[in-house]
């Protein structure tokens, strides 16, 4: 069984990729496929008796078809909640993208869907002279951005578009509404609809409570003919 990938990016941290993420996770698992998060690389991770957790990296294990350990979902785990590649040089620790592409396959290996979290943006460093863009465009895998909806986003959600775009298939977008609700945030996602060629995929509510069962299956088709 060799998996299909998606990796799913942000516009900047803390705008809700795991939360995507997990959505989509229980979509694929409800329609029938075995599917499971990765979170290659995290920083923020709080000690424990079993070792360094990440409350994403947990949450995307959470939502994945059973029968995987943490450190398969997150081989990279570091303490300190700062971009990743300064958080591996302070814990002396190097961000080997072959321990990244060995993680991947092993998952690849047994399921179905392989879902990707990054952290932080598209650009985020993860050493000197690579970054998350060079190793996932590296695969050519096809990704998802998503946009928190708020003051500034247009101007990053383009820019990173774009950026995804040049250097591997961009699926789509979603634009997942943050609090305090955007002012004028219909007119804001109607912009961006005019601004990506890629399509919007999905809203996401900003009450917590609300259903993120995301049905993915219709655009993981148009991803597949977009590739």
């Amino acid at each position: 069984m060799t998996a299909q990938t998606l990796f799913v990016t942000g516009t900047d941290t803390g705008i809700g990729k795991t939360r995507v993420a997990v959505a989509l996770l229980h979509g694929l698992r409800a329609a029938g496929f075995s599917a499971v998060g990765y979170k290659p690389v995290a920083s923020g991770c709080e000690a424990t008796a079993a070792g360094l957790r990440n409350e994403d990296a947990l949450a995307l294990q959470a939502a994945s078809t059973p029968g995987w350990g943490y450190d398969a979902i997150n081989p990279i785990a570091l303490a300190e909640p700062i971009a990743p590649h300064i958080a591996a040089a302070d814990a002396g620790v190097m961000i080997d993208s072959d321990v990244l592409d060995d993680g991947h396959a092993r998952l690849a290996a047994a399921s179905d869907w392989v879902v990707v979290e990054g952290a932080g943006g598209w650009h985020v460093p993860l050493g000197a002279h690579t970054d998350f863009a060079e190793w996932v465009s590296g695969h050519r895998w096809p990704t998802l951005l998503v946009v928190g909806m708020r003051l500034g986003c247009v101007n990053h959600a383009v820019l990173s578009a774009r950026a995804i775009g040049a250097a591997t298939p961009l699926v789509g977008w979603v634009a997942n509404t943050l609090p305090p609700i955007q002012p004028r945030l219909e007119e804001n996602i109607a912009c961006l609809e005019q601004a990506i060629t890629a399509p919007l995929c999905a809203r996401v509510a900003c009450d917590p409570r609300a259903d993120l069962a995301l049905n993915p299956l219709p655009w993981l088709v148009r991803m597949r003919e977009r590739e």
